[in-house]
């Protein structure tokens, strides 16, 4: 409550004269266009408008929680002035911009300044419960009346009693509603500087990315898959075949020579089993098929070299796809953990709740971990990104190491 009015407050004192000043200062840029003037000048305040816009959408994500994506069209460098003048005039997010400017203004700002209202007025009723109505009625207020707090008209001791009534009847619709009020107005910025078509836009962008990332993952995994068999299993059924044609000729003539090259093919014969089934882990692991995404972590678990505790409240299975992605993903994250946290202990937790697979691994090592070039995390970011999920890391130096996957899906 005290944050809401807090930043309201900041909001609607910071925000006011700067949006006054942008509107001002396009208004009177498109109205010197004809003179010749305005072709300079509008290319620089739309900018300083377009940067205003930006800010706000920023801080209705890091106060409001409500995501307002942009979407301005490309405007090419070496354009003429009237070229980038009427490129931006046309352009329909910044006509967006110039509307909201004076919705800002004014509804914009009364909702902003409501939340600290709400805090602030209830003192006063308090004060002048605790006596402040005596200078506040005395003097020059005679002539008018008595003092009004809201409806109560403040002249003794009682009425002022009565305003601090309601300064707490006030205070605990504060307490209830001044967050609320706060988000609505980021839901008034998002209404007019949003767009559906902006939103289907930037859907159709990250799901391009996604799809195409999975398109680019499924080849890599093929040639890898294709690339083992023939390194390993392959190669070895082919050294098995010529040992067992060998075998075949030596069989009569040189018996113990045969023997050898026997025991040699099923050594042989064990070590492609063994790869196959490595191979076949790597591509889907049975215990993941037969018992569900929790015992197949829980079974992942026993094979680190690092303590690992795994937690799991899951009452059913997703789908096979998603299980399968959660399950590398996690498998990526307990690798990277193993190799360069330097941590000696491990928790998985496996939940889900609000239609969302959950899963968190935490480690005691030394932090520094980011999703960036050349790290695994990266990898792990676009798996979940072909399930429309989300991959979150909190590292400082120094550790612990936070890592939360999120997956939307419904369990079976």
């Amino acid at each position: 409550m005290v944050r809401a009015a807090g930043r309201g407050l900041v909001l609607a004192v910071v925000s006011l004269p700067l949006a006054v000043l942008c509107l001002a200062l396009s208004l009177v840029s498109v109205v010197l266009i004809p003179l010749g003037i305005g072709l300079v000048t509008t290319p620089w305040v739309l900018t300083g408008v377009r940067a205003f816009a930006n800010w706000r959408r920023v801080l209705s994500a890091e106060w409001g929680g409500v995501r307002i994506p942009p979407a301005y069209r490309p405007v090419p460098e070496d354009a003429n002035p009237w070229t980038r003048t009427f490129t931006m005039l046309r352009d329909p997010a910044v006509l967006r911009d110039l509307r909201w400017l004076p919705v800002d203004m004014t509804a914009g700002f009364v909702t902003a300044l409501l939340p600290a209202v709400l805090v602030l007025y209830p003192l006063e009723g308090f004060a002048l419960a605790a006596g402040l109505w005596r200078t506040m009625t005395g003097g020059p207020y005679t002539e008018y009346g008595p003092y009004w707090y809201g409806f109560v008209p403040v002249g003794d001791q009682a009425s002022a009693l009565g305003a601090g009534a309601l300064g707490a009847v006030l205070l605990v619709v504060a307490h209830r509603y001044a967050v609320s009020v706060f988000q609505v107005h980021f839901r008034l910025t998002r209404a007019v500087l949003g767009s559906h078509q902006t939103e289907l836009a930037e859907r159709v962008r990250v799901l391009t990315e996604t799809r195409r990332d999975a398109v680019d993952t499924s080849a890599a995994e093929l040639r890898r898959i294709e690339r083992d068999l023939h390194d390993g299993a392959q190669a070895r059924l082919v050294a098995m075949g010529m040992d067992l044609g060998t075998i075949e000729a030596l069989i009569e003539k040189d018996p113990a020579k045969a023997r050898h090259l026997l025991a040699q093919a099923r050594r042989s014969s064990a070590e492609a089993l063994t790869e196959l089934r490595e191979l076949v882990r790597g591509i889907h692991p049975p215990v993941l098929a037969e018992r569900g995404l929790g015992d197949a972590v829980r079974a992942l678990a026993l094979r680190l070299p690092v303590a690992t505790e795994v937690t799991v409240e899951l009452p059913g299975r997703a789908e096979a796809p998603v299980e399968s992605a959660a399950y590398f993903a996690v498998s990526e994250v307990l690798t990277n953990a193993v190799k360069h946290s330097g941590a000696d202990r491990v928790w998985v937790d496996l939940h889900h709740a609000d239609g969302r697979l959950r899963a968190t691994v935490t480690d005691n090592g030394k932090g520094g971990a980011v999703i960036g070039a050349g790290s695994g995390l990266t990898g792990v970011e676009r798996r979940l990104g072909t399930f429309d999920g989300v991959l979150a890391v909190s590292s400082p130096v120094g550790g612990p190491t936070l890592v939360t996957l999120e997956i939307p899906c419904a369990l079976s």
